[in-house]
């Protein structure tokens, strides 16, 4: 089985995660840029974790067979501070430009404020100038008012909706969004959000059309498997091998590849003696 995980937070993993990951039929993901647990205080902070997406984290997957791709922009939870929303939104474009980011993210509400309003706004028209998709995050609370608000921005902005998916989506917003023309986001994620069984259930009402299916995985207690066992429950309701292939595969390939810079054919065995800037945390070998 192949697999596309189009939402995982490596930086927050571990080497044996990538291993596990790999061994479960992971091939490609997409890590989008977040916060990292508590606000950072400068610009600096998101230069060097913007870098470390397209550099470092590309060549830990690698190491494992897995094609690295990373979203770049400035996360609701810290667009709440005005200074570094202007400063962290000044530098976008130049890492937007950059071969590995395959769409402009993770944006999109926490707590719903002007702030938030205003730098959503303006990562769309970033977006837009790029001509890059977009990975739009909803919020824990008020999740049904802050899709709907989502969805108006998003049709403010002129951006096609085909170029946009809205993630950690429920069954009392999956409706609407996919009414809105836009992707359907639905992170399994234990405890919180999704799970696979759930999914489940609203691929069966919903069909596999327009859906992506992601782990999320992050610092907290996630799962970087949980894409691959959404597939196995796939399976075991029924759902055929064309539909699994789809969902956990055909689906994040056709969004993310909207971007232009996609890359999908399989790594070359790893080489265990290669170093990234002269760091020496390599795979290693097994006993």
């Amino acid at each position: 089985m192949r697999i596309f995980d189009p939402h995982a937070h490596m930086t927050s993993r571990t080497t044996d995660d990538y291993e596990a990951m790999a061994a479960s039929g992971v091939k490609v993901l997409v890590e989008p840029a977040f916060w990292l647990g508590q606000p950072r205080t400068s610009v600096g902070s998101f230069i060097d974790y913007f870098n470390s997406l397209l550099g470092w984290e590309r060549f830990r997957a690698a190491q494992f067979g897995i094609r690295h791709h990373c979203t770049i922009g400035l996360n609701p939870k810290e667009a709440n501070d005005d200074l570094l929303r202007r400063e962290v939104i000044d530098i976008l474009p130049r890492f937007l430009a950059k071969d590995g980011v395959v769409a402009v993210g993770e944006v999109g509400f926490d707590a719903m404020t002007p702030a938030e309003d205003e730098a959503l706004t303006l990562q769309l028209a970033l977006a837009v100038e790029h001509e890059l998709p977009v990975l739009v995050h909803t919020p824990h609370r008020d999740k049904a008012a802050g899709t709907r608000k989502t969805i108006e921005l998003v049709e403010a902005s002129g951006i096609a909706p085909e170029m946009v998916v809205i993630d950690h989506n429920n069954e009392l917003t999956v409706h609407d969004v996919l009414a809105s023309g836009c992707w359907a986001g639905f992170s399994i994620y234990p405890g919180t959000k999704m799970d696979e069984h759930r999914m489940v259930r609203v691929l069966e009402e919903h069909g596999p059309e327009r859906l992506i299916v992601n782990s999320a995985c992050d610092w907290g207690v996630s799962d970087p498997l949980k894409v691959r066992k959404t597939a196995d429950a796939m399976k075991a309701a029924g759902f055929d091998d064309d539909v699994i292939d789809q969902v956990v595969w055909r689906n994040p390939v056709e969004f993310f590849a909207q971007s232009g810079r996609l890359i999908l054919d399989d790594l070359e065995e790893a080489d265990l003696t290669a170093t990234f800037e002269g760091s020496g945390v390599l795979r290693g070998e097994r006993a």
